[in-house]
């Protein structure tokens, strides 16, 4: 009999095989006798391939819907299952700890100090406290402040592998538009990479996160680590900047593992405050005197700018969102609906009736959206679903609140305008601040 205990990671294709690769890869008291996958469509019945999953794993490691979790811990006789995805409540990770322990097995979450890799390279770590606060724009401006300084910095994502093929994903780096195809990029993927590269920026991501900073290391200065989620930072950060929404006022202390990044951060940006509540603002100031009373405060503004901002005005509009901010990212709304507000739109359709196959199913599990088109695309399918659901819909024109122009994807037969947004200039000010005291610090 084996002494080995047997073991399930729980994850979405992210923080699951990186909690592999850095603590059960080549760890002989562990067996890992399967992922499973969720929220993402589509990313189970795939392998960990072999040659990611080191010796000890000759036949690679199946992947498995995380539905059938009860019955694999039971046939498996499983001892540990490892919890490592993203961005859900306290009583949710507890609900599947609970499931868990009620089939037999222990529940395990893991944490900083077995799972953050060690840079040779200065590090600040970009994370928030739910998906869709700002993260990317903040990273995307630490980014131009450093090379303004002469700085070379390279910026990694945190992961996205959706491909069958995770061999091919294993390091990936991104400086062209080629390249987004080269690597089959889908609409989510794009929204991250996508931006770096209109400002001639390079940005890395994977799976193979050791292997990614090695590469990362090698043209750079600094790194930044641009957030996932709201999870943490795979490196051990020197600078740990964590972005609150006080749209969702109270989730900084209440979301997985958000929680973590708003307890650990050394600054935290209290973002969109030029949209959101007084009142909230204050609810998350007051949080953070109760968490992390020793973190710099920012209270920033998020800037929407919109093309041809004329063209909304007294129009019937159909809105698309950013899609993991409005699906688990549970906001009803994002920038591209406060750009259609601003613009003087007559109408902001619901886009609910002209829906079909996958983004039908969409709406049907995030009840919570009515007037805003998630901008859904992990695959060809998909992504023709959601051309297909624009093409029916009944509407003046489409306003995209994307980061892309998802023109590159998708070629509907209405006419696109795009909302893009950034830090504010009072708001990139106070970064600046920030960074110049890091560069002396650590160069």
């Amino acid at each position: 009999m084996s002494d080995k205990k047997k073991v399930i990671i729980m994850g979405a294709a992210g923080r699951d095989f990186h909690n592999f690769n850095t603590y059960f890869r080549d760890n002989p008291e562990y067996e890992i006798v399967g992922f499973t996958a969720t929220q993402i469509p589509d990313i189970y019945d795939r392998k960990y391939p072999p040659e990611l999953a080191g010796k000890l794993y000759p036949n690679g490691i199946p992947i498995h819907d995380e539905k059938n979790l009860t019955k694999l811990i039971k046939e498996n006789n499983i001892n540990i299952v490892v919890f490592a995805y993203s961005d859900v409540t306290g009583s949710y990770v507890m609900n599947k700890s609970a499931v868990v322990n009620a089939a037999g097995a222990d529940f395990m979450l893991m944490g900083t100090n077995n799972t953050q890799i060690k840079s040779k390279k200065p590090v600040i770590a970009v994370c928030a406290v739910r998906t869709g606060c700002g993260k990317s724009q903040v990273s995307r401006a630490i980014f131009e402040i450093l090379r303004k300084k002469g700085i070379k910095v390279a910026s990694i994502r945190h992961p996205m592998p959706y491909d069958q093929d995770l061999l091919m994903q294993k390091v990936e780096r991104f400086a062209t538009y080629e390249d987004l195809d080269n690597y089959k990029s889908n609409i989510e993927e794009r929204e991250e990479y996508e931006p770096y590269i209109d400002i001639g920026g390079v940005i890395y991501a994977g799976v193979d996160y050791e292997n990614i900073l090695h590469e990362a290391e090698k043209e750079a200065d600094i790194i930044i680590w641009d957030g996932g989620n709201n999870d943490f930072s795979f490196y051990k950060p020197d600078l740990l900047i964590t972005i609150a929404d006080p749209h969702r006022a109270g989730h900084e202390l209440s979301y997985y593992p958000g929680e973590l990044n708003f307890r650990s951060a050394d600054v935290i940006i209290i973002n969109k405050i030029n949209t959101a509540n007084r009142g909230d603002i204050e609810t998350v100031r007051k949080n953070i005197e109760l968490a992390n009373p020793k973190a710099k405060i920012i209270e920033g503004i998020s800037s929407i700018f919109v093309e041809d901002e004329q063209k909304i005005k007294g129009k019937r509009v159909l809105v698309i969102e950013d899609g993991p901010t409005v699906t688990h990212g549970g906001m009803p709304y994002g920038a591209g609906t406060v750009a259609a507000r601003d613009a003087g739109a007559k109408e902001i359709i619901d886009p609910r009736p002209f829906a079909v196959g996958s983004i039908k199913d969409t709406f049907e599990k995030y009840t919570h959206l009515t007037n805003v088109l998630p901008a859904m695309g992990y695959g060809k399918k998909q992504t023709k679903e959601l051309e297909q659901t624009i093409n029916n819909s009944n509407v003046d024109i489409v306003l995209s609140g994307t980061p892309i122009d998802i023109t590159r994807v998708i070629k509907p037969n209405k006419t696109i305008i795009r909302a893009r947004y950034s830090v504010g200039k009072e708001t990139y000010d106070e970064i600046e601040k920030i960074i110049l005291n890091f560069i002396r610090k650590y160069l």
